[in-house]
C-alpha cells in the first residue's frame, strides 16, 4: 500500500476549511485541486454554476506525511453531508488486486459502491464495514 489518509466530506465548505488547515499547520496543498466544473460525470449530470465551482477532490498534508483529503458533497448529487459520512479511512493500494481483496473483506452491505474506474482516474470504491467506519479504497490517481 502507499498510503493511508483520512477522507473528509463537507457540505460545500472543502476550500474553506483546507486553507484554514494549510494555514494553521504551515504546509501546502497537495497536488492539484479538481472543481466539479473540471469533470466530465459519466451519466451527463449538469452542474448548477454553483456546484460546478465547488471542489471534487484536494489534498493538504497537515504532519508528519498525514495528508487529509476532501471533497463537497454535491445534494444535487443525492448524498447529504452528516455526521456518519463525513469522515472515512482513504487506503490507495499499489493494485487492482489489493483494492478487490480489502473491499470484500470489509464491505458489510451497505452503502457500498464496488471497485471501478472512475473519470478522475482511479479504480475506487467505498463501503460501511460492518462496525459501522466508512472506507474508501482505490489506486493512486492516474495509476
Amino acid at each position: 500500500m502507499t498510503r493511508v489518509n483520512t477522507y473528509l466530506n463537507f457540505p460545500g465548505q472543502t476550500e474553506e476549511a483546507f486553507t484554514h488547515y494549510r494555514e494553521l499547520f504551515g504546509t501546502e496543498f497537495v497536488g492539484p485541486i479538481f472543481r466539479f466544473g473540471d469533470m466530465t460525470l459519466p451519466d451527463g449530470t449538469a452542474l448548477s454554476k454553483e456546484d460546478a465551482n465547488k471542489i471534487m477532490h484536494m489534498e493538504v498534508e497537515i504532519a508528519a506525511g498525514h495528508v487529509l483529503m476532501a471533497t463537497d458533497m454535491l445534494s444535487s448529487m443525492g448524498p447529504e453531508c452528516r455526521v456518519g459520512n463525513n469522515t472515512t479511512i482513504m487506503v490507495e493500494c499499489d493494485t487492482r488486486e489489493e483494492v478487490d481483496r480489502l473491499y470484500k473483506g470489509l464491505a458489510a452491505g451497505t452503502e457500498e459502491s464496488a471497485p471501478a474506474d472512475q473519470p478522475w482516474g482511479q479504480y475506487w470504491s467505498v463501503c460501511l464495514d460492518k462496525y459501522g467506519i466508512r472506507w474508501m479504497i482505490a489506486t493512486p490517481m492516474g495509476a
